[in-house]
């Protein structure tokens, strides 16, 4: 069975640290998603850019694009996409895209700062 980790922090903390300090905790990170690498358990990781740079499509139709990553809290994460685009705009469109088939659901948009890709896995829980 595969688990999503979703890593929450104090994102203020974060953006204090100093390059050096995020290079020191991103060759931990790296360590363990080496090893995890090697066993064949890491799929795509990534993380986040900033909030501030998040958007959201919500409402009715094309729907409306707000800033933030606000969900309704009746809403939960329960899935999630990683797609190329060229610009914010052209990411917005595939959201629309995607909520032209799926239209209840609420998509957040950020920017990745960081993407590891991992290894594929050939079958997910729904497909056993």
């Amino acid at each position: 069975m595969l688990y999503a980790f979703l890593a929450y922090h104090v994102e203020t903390e974060v953006t204090s640290w100093t390059p050096e300090e995020d290079a020191a905790l991103m060759v931990d990170l790296h360590k363990v998603h080496d090893r995890l690498h090697q066993e064949g358990r890491l799929g795509p990781a990534a993380r986040l850019g900033a909030t501030s740079k998040a958007r959201t499509l919500r409402g009715p139709g094309a729907g409306q694009v707000i800033d933030g990553p606000f969900a309704e809290t009746k809403e939960q994460l329960l899935g999630l996409y990683v797609l190329d685009c060229a610009s914010e705009e052209a990411a917005i469109e595939a959201a629309r895209d995607l909520r032209r088939v799926n239209p209840t659901a609420v998509y957040e948009i950020r920017p990745v700062q960081l993407y590891l890709p991992g290894v594929p896995f050939p079958v997910t829980e729904a497909a056993g």
